[in-house]
């Protein structure tokens, strides 16, 4: 079955008692049982709920996986996965992760004696050498947020695999429309789906997918333990979004590269980050893992002020937080999305003041092209 397909119809079926093509949203706490130990698949909805099976089941066929959970964020369903860890473990991610990942392992985490190294998973050399004897986890973003870095899944598969490491995988930029580290041999794929996978901006979830079953049991253990389920209503939300994420897909990615292509060519822009662009380091690789490139971009204006008068002067694209959705919107990561990055870290990892991150929406390209250009003319 090929992807649109699934995307429309895989894990859904009419609701057996009325037809309903659409999955019905339970909204229900508990579940009557016939008698002790017999019910219907059902008995308390913070361990499973109908609504949200549906869901696992479409995130699993999606990502080629066998077993999907979902959560009530893309923080909690990293939480769920570092749950996996025990204290004085070593887990190794890369530096250039979305900031609340950041905050989590550094900031939350730490005080439970798990140790977070950051790193550049983009050379392989950097990452081999910051694995030690307790390290269990190599996490990695790629592309990553902010500047759009890829990580090389085939050779990091190779290293885990050799140490008997878990290998997880950020995908909430690439989509699995777009990116299938499952078929790449990665253990654990995460989603934000309030992201591209909800598509509309309006419902917050976390999506794993996996294929171990032994795994699965035990994050499913972790999910029912610690409680950060998908609410049934958010569950429907994100099923009515995946079965368009293919089109969706398409247009970003098309409006993506014409906008970073226009930004590359702007002399008030220093840098451009976008995969697709012939000038992006790791270019040839993100060709060979990815479908496409998505619909994300970084442009560093060289300063704050700069970014500051720009984001002050667009009018189409949406200052906001989040990204994913049909409108395009645009953020400052240094203030809003990694603020909590220390200074002399974000600007290592090339997340400066006058950086700008663009999630290109679907809308006309020439209306965002006008939006942009005008923006700039008032640095």
């Amino acid at each position: 079955m090929a992807f649109s397909t699934k995307a429309v119809h895989a894990g859904i079926e009419p609701d057996p008692t009325t037809g309903s093509i659409m999955t019905p949203i339970h909204l229900t706490s508990t579940y009557v049982q016939e008698e002790l130990g017999k019910n219907k698949g059902y008995e308390y909805s913070r361990v499973s709920n109908p609504t949200r099976t549906v869901l696992e089941r479409s995130i699993a066929a999606l990502e080629n996986g066998t077993e999907g959970l979902a959560f009530a964020s893309g923080m909690a369903a990293e939480t769920a996965i570092f749950h996996l860890l025990q204290a004085g473990d070593h887990v190794v991610v890369s530096h250039n992760v979305y900031g609340g990942t950041y905050r989590l392992g550094k900031l939350v985490l730490n005080s439970f004696n798990l140790d977070f190294e950051f790193v550049d998973t983009t050379d392989i050399r950097t990452l081999k050498a910051a694995l030690k004897p307790n390290t269990r986890m190599v996490f990695i973003e790629t592309p990553t947020n902010p500047t759009m870095e890829i990580t090389d899944l085939a050779a990091v598969v190779k290293l885990c695999r050799a140490r008997k490491l878990i290998s997880i995988v950020d995908n909430t930029f690439a989509t699995p429309y777009l990116q299938n580290p499952l078929d790449m041999g990665i253990d654990i794929v995460v989603h934000s789906a309030t992201k591209y996978l909800n598509g509309h901006s309006d419902m917050l979830g976390g999506l794993i997918v996996l294929k171990d079953k032994a795994l699965a049991e035990r994050l499913r253990f972790i999910q029912k333990s610690t409680g950060g389920i998908l609410s049934p209503f958010d569950a429907w939300q994100c099923l009515r979004g995946i079965k368009t994420l293919a089109v969706r897909m398409d247009r970003h990615t098309m409006n993506a590269m014409e906008i970073a292509l226009f930004l590359n060519k702007q002399r008030k822009v220093k840098r451009v980050n976008y995969p697709g662009l012939i000038s992006h380091p790791q270019h040839r690789l993100a060709q060979k893992q990815m479908r496409g490139f998505g619909g994300m971009i970084s442009f560093d204006l060289g300063s704050l002020d700069n970014a500051r008068k720009f984001l002050k002067s667009v009018r189409l694209c949406a200052l906001a937080e989040s990204l994913g959705g049909v409108e395009t919107l645009i953020s400052h990561p240094a203030t809003m999305t990694h603020a909590s990055v220390p200074v002399e870290e974000r600007e290592r990892i090339g997340v400066t003041d006058g950086l700008v991150r663009i999630s290109v929406g679907i809308e006309d390209l020439e209306d965002l092209l006008a939006d942009l250009k005008q923006a700039l003319a008032k640095i």
